[in-house]
């Protein structure tokens, strides 16, 4: 059944992010790596052996190369060195030549550094500005080492008190990340924290899947960003951008583009949230395939910051439920917005344009705001959705979290193709509902709106998961 239906039609800006955020596109490399000196880290002690610990030699290395003005630091090709945290400088390009690992220490002492205090990750910078890490070695977080337990029922292992994250940088300007791969994260991968001009090219991640909190890269509190021609593996969030509660003010989240990305996840598989303190805008998310994962594009706006002017577009979709404890419940698309604590304050949720999104999915394309802050201006355009099911995990719910203690985390609701419920100023064009081999009893209605003001619907196609009982589209 073929649906044209116009609510209230209106005037509605659909173009692209600002230019602002696209402008690194045209840069491959940063400025900083002054001169041509190399510090080779088995001039300085470092064994490479697997088992000598080589912090020290490698930290030395760093060092005199920052002390000198810049320059590379290698890691020769055909060893393994085995170091906890180590601190990286302005002007130096940390390059893991051919196959080379570094092994992440499992020792918390190793990450307390003379003169340099305790660290949170493997690979730390702080003010850095130039910083480059380059070469096609690899980074081994050890995460068997940082977990107690397994569970069945849960489907993953409970961690350790203690893990490091594989990259810490704050507030490092000029910053440029190529190629270099890293895997069995125990904890989150790329924390980017209040940087500004970064470059993500080419990033490999290869985290177990029942291994909670692996993020693969969570750009926070950073501006002018390209994420591109990635590949991550990993349990919890692929690609997160976050505004995260922090002491110091490091500002905004603005001008971040990721093109051209492959991920698979048991979250969110492309994301803003669930931390969103600060402000966030000019977001592009595009040409990008999500293989599987728990959600598919996805902001989990829970906080105060104000969120706006936000696209994905032309991105593949496969999305299914997971074990419980597992955030997302198969949801192709979920935009929500609502307090995370009891009489919190969420911040705006504005501007959110969805383009060219196809795949499948076990759950609703869901925008959900609340009754009485609803999310504003939304488009959702050529968006071809299946819903069917394929896995043994219980289906009729939404996935709320994360949720305050009085609201239903895993909401039982029927599952329409597209579900829209408390939103304002709201474009649905040229969309596609279908249905799976498998319908369900509790699969509904191709678009469902609750509470939704300004709806325009225009060349919709779909019909209801059930014909005889239910209508194509319903709107209360």
């Amino acid at each position: 059944m073929r649906h044209e239906r116009t609510t209230t039609r209106r005037k509605f800006v659909v173009g692209l992010c600002g230019g602002a955020s696209f402008a690194l596109s045209q840069r491959s490399v940063f400025p900083g790596i002054k001169g041509g000196a190399e510090y080779d880290v088995t001039k300085f002690g470092a064994v490479g052996d697997g088992k000598s610990f080589d912090g020290q030699a490698i930290q030395r290395a760093i060092d005199t190369a920052a002390d000198r003005g810049g320059g590379r630091v290698l890691l020769p090709g055909g060893r393994q060195f085995l170091t906890g945290a180590l601190v990286l400088k302005s002007g130096v390009e940390f390059h893991l030549a051919d196959d080379v690992v570094l092994i992440a220490s499992t020792n918390a002492d190793d990450y307390v550094l003379k003169g340099y205090g305790e660290q949170d990750g493997l690979l730390n910078g702080n003010g850095a500005r130039g910083l480059k890490f380059s070469g096609t070695g690899h980074l081994d977080g050890q995460a068997m080492k940082f977990v107690t337990t397994f569970s069945e029922t849960d489907e993953r292992w409970e961690p350790m008190k203690f893990r490091p994250r594989m990259f810490s940088l704050k507030r490092c300007n000029d910053l440029e990340i190529g190629n270099i791969s890293f895997g069995h994260a125990p904890y989150w991968g790329l924390h980017l924290l209040g940087c500004e001009r970064v470059l993500v090219d080419g990033l490999r991640v290869r985290n177990y899947m029942d291994v909670p909190n692996c993020d693969g890269i969570d750009p926070d509190h950073c501006r002018d960003v390209e994420i591109r021609n990635c590949d991550i593996v990993c349990a919890d969030d692929a690609i997160v951008l976050k505004t995260s509660e922090q002491v110091e003010d490091f500002g905004p989240s603005r001008n971040i583009h990721v093109k051209d990305c492959v991920v698979t996840s048991r979250d969110s598989g492309l994301k803003i949230g669930t931390e969103t303190f600060g402000d966030i805008s000019k977001v592009l998310f595009e040409r990008c395939k999500v293989v599987s994962s728990g959600r598919g594009p996805t902001i989990t706006h829970r906080q105060p910051g104000d969120i706006e002017d936000v696209e994905f577009r032309d991105v593949e979709v496969s999305t299914e439920h997971h074990a419980a404890r597992w955030w997302g419940w198969g949801e192709p698309v979920s935009i929500t917005a609502w307090p995370r604590i009891v009489q919190g304050k969420v911040g705006s949720l504005k501007n959110i344009r969805l383009r060219n999104i196809k795949g499948r999915g076990e759950n609703s394309v869901r925008i959900d705001g609340q009754r009485d802050q609803p999310i504003e201006d939304v488009l959702l355009e050529n968006i071809d959705m299946t819903i069917d099911r394929w896995t043994k995990y219980p289906g009729g719910r939404f996935d709320n979290r994360p949720t305050p203690p009085a609201m239903e985390g895993l909401e039982v609701h029927g599952t329409p193709v597209f579900s829209i419920r408390n939103a304002t100023k709201v474009i649905v064009k040229g969309c596609t509902a279908r249905w799976g081999e498998h319908r369900e009893d509790y699969f509904t209605h191709a678009l469902q709106a609750e509470n939704v003001k300004g709806l325009s619907i225009e060349h919709f196609t779909g019909e209801a998961a059930h014909p005889g009982k239910q209508k194509a589209i319903e709107v209360d």
